[in-house]
């Protein structure tokens, strides 16, 4: 598989990564064995970029994937890993006393000395302006320290990455994660990307199945398209 590089962080990825949620149960149960042998494909097959939250599955997702790729027995400079921060099953706390806590635990669950790219996790769910002037300085701090090569921010309103990185100074924000605005139903983010790119920030483009609104068994009652919507998405 093709590797491309990540905006200006330099590193190479894999064109489809590896989301991790559903190794913390988040769809369903996953046994062990079933986690290790699917990460243990997604590498045979040259997917080299996982992506995994404290969040997903109350901190499981981390934990799992780190197993499998311990298990896996590759080396740690064949693989990207992402973790996030700021989003719990408690709720959201972007302070900059947890989110330097939180990087801490995600290492310790995932069994890594650092992880390549740590974002903060849905940031529209909280004040913008404690992102730029308070948890932003916090993860330069952390990539300071060398527990994260890189640093980004995630959501779902195009808007914040606007906002956010209008407001930190250049370089601060190395990456955003973007879902479901580059699918057959929504191409907003093609829109921002030249922008995206005169600020120098690298884009992941994240759940082009929209949530699972274009899958076969359409997507789970906390989908938060409109029911008309889904249940359209369902009869097809």
């Amino acid at each position: 598989m093709e590797l491309r590089t990540l905006g200006g962080t330099g590193l190479r990825v894999s064109p489809v990564g590896f989301g991790a949620s559903p190794l913390g149960n988040v769809f369903g149960d996953v046994p062990r064995d079933v986690a290790r042998a699917t990460v243990r494909r997604a590498l045979d097959l040259g997917i080299n970029f996982f992506d995994t939250s404290p969040y997903y599955g109350g901190t499981v997702s981390e934990s799992v994937l780190g197993d499998c790729l311990r298990f896996s027995g590759v080396p740690r400079d064949s693989f990207v890993v992402a973790t996030k921060c700021g989003r719990y099953k408690e709720g959201f706390d972007f302070s900059a006393t947890r989110v330097t806590r939180s990087i801490d635990e995600s290492l310790a669950r995932l069994g890594l000395d650092y992880v390549d790219i740590l974002h903060c996790h849905d940031i529209e769910f909280t004040s913008l302006d404690q992102i730029v002037n308070e948890t932003i300085p916090a993860l330069q701090k952390i990539k300071e320290s060398g527990k994260a090569r890189f640093i980004g921010i995630t959501g779902l309103p195009l808007s914040i990455f606007t906002y956010v990185l209008d407001r930190v100074p250049p370089g601060s924000v190395d990456l955003v994660l973007s879902y479901c605005h580059y699918g057959i139903n929504d191409t907003a983010l093609v829109d921002l990307l030249p922008y995206l790119k005169s600020k120098g920030v690298g884009v992941i483009s994240a759940s082009p199945l929209a949530m699972g609104l274009l899958t076969d068994n359409g997507p789970p009652e906390w989908h938060p398209a409109p029911e008309e919507l889904k249940d359209s998405s369902r009869s097809l």
